[in-house]
């Protein structure tokens, strides 16, 4: 199945794009963090970020499907 894979900051530098489509298997979000994470070597744990699916905020747990769209967003600071 194919997903799109939405990138930011750090790692959108990481993977020199913004974003990417992505063929799969049935596997949860934090699996598809961490099979990005080692193709691109980004630095975050998931523990660090949260993750979003079809442009709702979703659970580390909650099954990747085709056609998704996932976005990993890392936390935001101000001052």
């Amino acid at each position: 199945m194919r997903v799109t894979v939405l990138y930011f900051a750090s790692l959108r530098d990481a993977a020199a794009c913004a974003s990417e489509i992505v063929e799969v298997e049935p596997m949860p979000l934090s699996e598809l963090y961490e099979s990005l994470k080692a193709r691109h070597g980004f630095a975050l744990p998931s523990s660090r970020l949260r993750v979003a699916r079809n442009d709702a905020f979703a659970d580390w747990g909650a099954d990747v499907e085709d056609g998704d769209t996932i976005a990993f967003i890392l936390p935001v600071s101000g001052g």
